[in-house]
Parts: structure tokens; sequence; C-alpha cells
């Protein structure tokens, strides 16, 4: 068996066993972006599919107890399903995403999440604003350009968002803990 990459070491080393996520995930766009994610964004390797987040981190995993996903489902059964399209990429330093139209539905369940539980602040409060996106490639600007020129001919991708996964790293794997669908 061949050792991971240096990068998929690094990137599995950035999570800790008991974290969890909130991810609302994006199957249809998986044509579109599957195999840039698969060579450029190592949580692939770990599991996490094509997905906007809703809030990262959330609680441990120790503090999810029939409470908590009861107040989850509640929570996004107050949010209905919608219609989203991905036509365009956006960049952040080192990463190349897709740009959800529209993001508000986004931007809603993360702050409804983020008022509930404010011990969660979504990316831990690092950003003054947390800007909906769904994650293509990390790396260097040749990566992202090379990545871009793939991906942009596909789009765009037109979906229904359905439901919102509670998913858990065991310290190898990212799996899905929780599913609650939007009404």
């Amino acid at each position: 068996m061949a050792a991971p990459a240096p990068r998929e070491v690094a990137v599995s080393a950035a999570f800790r066993a008991g974290q969890t996520g909130l991810i609302a995930p994006v199957p249809a766009a998986e044509a579109a972006v599957g195999d840039q994610r698969a060579a450029h964004d190592s949580s692939t390797q770990l599991g996490v599919p094509a997905h906007v987040t809703v809030l990262f981190p959330f609680l441990e995993l120790a503090e999810v107890d029939d409470q908590v996903l009861d107040e989850l489902a509640r929570l996004v059964r107050g949010h209905g399903r919608f219609e989203v399209a991905f036509r365009a990429a956006g960049r952040f330093p080192g990463v190349l995403w897709l740009d959800p139209d529209p993001d508000v539905p986004f931007r809603a369940l993360t702050g409804e999440v983020a008022h509930r539980w404010p011990q969660c602040p979504p990316y831990e409060g690092v950003y003054d604003d947390v800007v909906p996106h769904l994650t293509v490639a990390e790396g260097d600007d040749e990566v992202l350009d090379a990545a871009e020129r793939v991906v942009l001919p596909r789009l765009p991708v037109v979906t229904s968002i359905a439901e919102v996964r509670l998913i858990g790293f065991d310290g190898g794997q990212w799996e899905t803990v929780a599913r609650f669908d939007l009404a």
C-alpha cells in the first residue's frame, strides 16, 4: 500500500477525532467537480461529498445527544427545500469554489444554527462574512487555474437542496451521523 501524499496527511491532521460539521450535500455537482475535488481537495479522500457547509465546526460528537438531534431536525424542517444554481466560480486564497445562487437559504440555515449554538461560530469566528460555497480545489494559482478551466465548461449545475447532514470525524474518515430533511 502506497503511503498517503503529504497533503492528505496534513489535511487529516487538521481535523480532530470527534469533530462534527453540518453540510448541505450537492450530489448533482459531482459530475461537474468530482474529478477535480478528488485530485485537489483532500477532504474528498476523507469521505466528504460535494457540499455547501452550513456550520463547521459544530459540537463535539460526545455532546451530540437526542436533544441536539431533535433540535437540529426541527430547525432544518423550518426551512423549505430550495433550488440552487452553480453558474460561476470564485476564489479565496488557495481555494477555488462554486458560487451558489441564491446563497440566502444557506446563509439563513447557518445563521439560525449559529444563533442556537453560539458556542459554535462558523469557522470558529475567523471570518466576518461567511460566504456559502462549494469547494472545488485547493492549491496554488496554477492548480486553481487548471481546475477552473476543467470545471467552468461543465456549469451550470442546477439542483434542489433537500437535506442537511451532520457529519463526524472518527480520526480517519468523515461519516454521516444524521440526516435532516428540509421541509
